[in-house]
């Protein structure tokens, strides 16, 4: 199990860049979309991190990822929990859980697994901000069964 706690991660649109380059000998352009340099800096970050909290190497194989993103508290949160405090969070400004799943799979790519395909299973939510923004994050092996060889014994029959 790898239990992660990494800055707030980039908003997707800060993290993926798109630009279009002319088609040779074409009145035409072709989009092409990169990392840019802000999402390789978040990912040195996540690696230095990662270093520092013992993960050596990638799970091999089926993972399962659990996020929990906290944003910012904002200096004015106290007024903001008199105001409405069951809500006061709900009005924080927050990426969405989607983006920062894409940007964090990405980041963790090749340290903290091998790729992303093999995350077969993941839960995320956004926790109510209580100080500093991060994202606190915990990877751990899917172990599946092994399949009794004798089933396929009987079926062969």
């Amino acid at each position: 199990m790898i239990r992660l706690v990494l800055p707030y991660p980039l908003s997707a649109n800060r993290y993926w860049a798109s630009t279009s380059i002319p088609v040779k000998g074409k009145r035409k352009f072709r989009a092409i979309t990169y990392v840019t340099e802000a999402a390789k800096e978040y990912k040195e970050t996540v690696a230095k991190l990662a270093m520092v909290a013992g993960v050596r190497e990638p799970i091999t194989g089926q993972v399962c990822v659990v996020i929990k993103l906290f944003p910012r508290r904002p200096l004015d949160w106290a007024k903001r929990a008199r105001k409405d405090p069951d809500g006061w969070a709900d009005t924080v400004q927050c990426i969405d859980l989607d983006n920062a799943r894409k940007v964090l799979y990405d980041a963790l790519k090749g340290i903290a697994y091998d790729d992303d395909k093999w995350i077969k299973r993941d839960a995320g939510e956004i926790c109510e901000p209580d100080g500093e923004a991060r994202v606190e994050v915990v990877i751990t092996p899917i172990v599946r069964a092994p399949i009794a060889p004798a089933l396929f014994e009987d079926a062969a029959a």
